[in-house]
């Protein structure tokens, strides 16, 4: 197999491992990897934007961290770098087109073994080369101003009802409260978002729910 990107691994099992997807059934396969890939690639994500935009706010830089790492965008960098090529995949998988969560999964397993092969610097630098559009573009595409409003029309154009919001949790004292919220849109429950008011819960959690929703 060739390697799909310029990095040389020095282990090569965890080469192999990383490209043997859970669906060939072998005892071992890439999705610990990807659990701590997906890890890795929250902090250096994080870390790139607070030093490339000292501008932004909390929310701001949580906002554009959610779009940098969903499976839309790792999906886009897998298929670019030609990541999922030499995956071994089970006969449920191969000779078809891969979904989006997929090939994500395979960017963060190949992530988590140049972290364990390498160290962070070498993870950062594959990061930076195959995220570098999106990084680049972060500060730029805004996400929706009123993302609530846009997944009430979504919802009730695709589905005919609105999106419901449950609290899932809350912590703090009165003055300084923080919510945990998950929206929910025909049956489906969406990851949850917290927000320093329910009002602002509500809005991460739309934008959450579109993220997904946008992934097909």
């Amino acid at each position: 197999m060739a390697t799909p990107t310029p990095f040389n691994f020095q282990d090569e099992s965890l080469r192999e491992l990383a490209l043997t997807h859970s669906s060939t059934g072998l005892p071992r396969d890439n999705e610990r990897l990807e659990f701590l890939g997906d890890t890795v690639l929250d902090l250096i994500v994080a870390e790139e934007l607070y030093q490339r935009h000292p501008d932004l706010d909390e929310g701001q830089l949580t906002e554009f961290k959610a779009d940098i790492v969903s499976r839309r965008t790792l999906a886009d960098a897998a298929r670019e770098a030609s990541l999922a090529d030499p995956v071994r995949f089970g006969a449920g998988l191969r000779g078809r087109a891969l979904p989006r969560s997929v090939l994500a999964n395979i960017y963060e397993a190949w992530l988590g073994a140049i972290y364990l092969d390498a160290g962070l610097d070498a993870a950062q630098a594959f990061v930076l080369a195959t995220l570098a559009e999106p990084l680049a573009q972060a500060a730029v595409a805004q996400a929706p101003e009123n993302p609530k409003q846009e997944l009430q029309q979504i919802a009730q154009r695709e589905l005919g009802e609105p999106p419901a919001y449950r609290v899932i949790d809350e912590f703090g004292r009165a003055h300084a409260r923080a919510f945990l919220v998950s929206a929910e849109v025909g049956g489906r429950c969406f990851p949850p978002a917290w927000g320093r008011t329910l009002k602002e819960a509500e809005r991460w959690a739309a934008h959450e729910a579109l993220l997904i929703w946008g992934e097909g």
